[in-house]
């Protein structure tokens, strides 16, 4: 059984940093397209960026050149640095993970961390 666990999200100004983490237990990490999705109150889910076994990243257009996805398969990690934050970030950021044997599959998703970016 896939288990992710997401950290990293706090209060922070706009124009800060944060970097989140999700690890991902169980599985095989290498077979899996991983993703970072967002929340905010009274929206939908929204894709923010996604990372391929192989490396190959997209991002949102909302989110591309301030933020960045990787992965560290050595400890089954994905990361995603984001830099210059607006207020418009503040959500509730998910990570996912979608095993590429399965296409169609929702994947597994872990619990969320919240960041909220304040002006």
């Amino acid at each position: 059984q896939v288990q992710l666990v997401e950290s990293g999200g706090g209060l922070v100004q706009a124009g800060e940093s944060l970097r989140l983490s999700c690890v991902v237990f169980g599985g095989i990490f290498s077979y899996n397209v991983m993703g970072w999705y967002r929340q905010a109150p009274g929206k939908e889910r929204e894709l923010v960026a996604r990372i391929t076994p192989g490396g190959g990243g997209d991002y949102a257009e909302f989110v591309k050149g301030r933020f960045t996805i990787s992965r560290d398969h050595f400890t089954n990690t994905v990361y995603l640095q984001m830099n210059s934050l607006k207020p418009e970030d503040s959500a509730v950021y998910y990570c996912n993970a979608q095993d590429i044997r399965l296409p169609g599959a929702p994947g597994v998703w872990g619990q969320g961390t919240l960041v909220t970016v304040s002006s």
